[in-house]
């Protein structure tokens, strides 16, 4: 059974949290502080932290950086009431794989969840095996994609840059990475080639798709997370 560590000091949300992640099959503990929860998370070992930012005693961010530095390889995605892009960018500074904005959807949290797991249990796996991410269908080894078996027109970059942010479902995938990713050059923050392969790929899979596939992150990039359009 999956095992998930949550750190959050409001108890309302802690409990209702971890009754939906029970609900869902997985394996829960939780911790109400940051030093506790840091302590935990070392000694049990979860496959998954969720971990929130406004802790009493040592904080969110610091509780990150401490397990990373101690070598903790699972994944850690913050709950976060704090939106601005200057803390979530401290916040995957600090060793956050993703974050959750407060307040949030029980839905949502649990398609973070699953995507960061399926990430982490994909690593060493061979990418010659078809991912499907909602309706859409990646094939790697035959630079292929396909929409309820309609296969995608997409020139060479685009299918790359799809790949790229395939590869990083749920978590963000800035615009330095996806330029050494596919273009294996430095980026230039006047650049608009990111821009215009994002535009040509959401078009091409909006004509096809019940999904949204490419979100905006603002002022940092993109991610990757198949979202029904009925949900939006």
């Amino acid at each position: 059974m999956t095992t998930i560590l949550l750190i959050e000091d409001d108890p309302t949300i802690r409990l209702t949290t971890e009754f939906s992640l029970t609900k869902h099959g997985y394996a829960v503990s939780s911790c109400d502080d940051g030093q506790s929860g840091y302590e935990t998370a070392l000694s049990i070992e979860p496959d998954l932290v969720l971990l929130d930012v406004m802790l009493p005693g040592m904080n969110g961010f610091e509780v990150a950086r401490n397990l990373r530095n101690e070598g903790f390889k699972s994944p850690i995605l913050m709950l976060t009431a704090l939106d601005s892009d200057e803390d979530k960018i401290k916040g995957l500074d600090a060793g956050a794989d993703d974050y959750v904005t407060k307040p949030f959807s029980a839905e949502v949290l649990l398609a973070r969840i699953r995507a960061n797991l399926r990430r982490t249990e994909l690593d060493g796996v061979n990418t010659s095996t078809p991912q499907t991410f909602g309706d859409l269908t990646l094939d790697m080894e035959n630079s292929s994609a396909t929409i309820n078996g309609t296969t995608l027109k997409l020139r060479s970059k685009e299918l790359q840059l799809l790949f790229a942010l395939a590869e990083r479902e749920g978590m963000l995938c800035r615009r330095t990475w996806l330029t050494q990713k596919v273009w294996k050059e430095d980026y230039l923050s006047t650049s608009r080639t990111i821009d215009v392969h994002i535009r040509r790929l959401r078009s091409v899979l909006d004509e096809y798709s019940d999904y949204r596939f490419i979100h905006t992150v603002h002022g940092m990039g993109y991610r990757f997370e198949p979202i029904k359009k009925t949900q939006e």
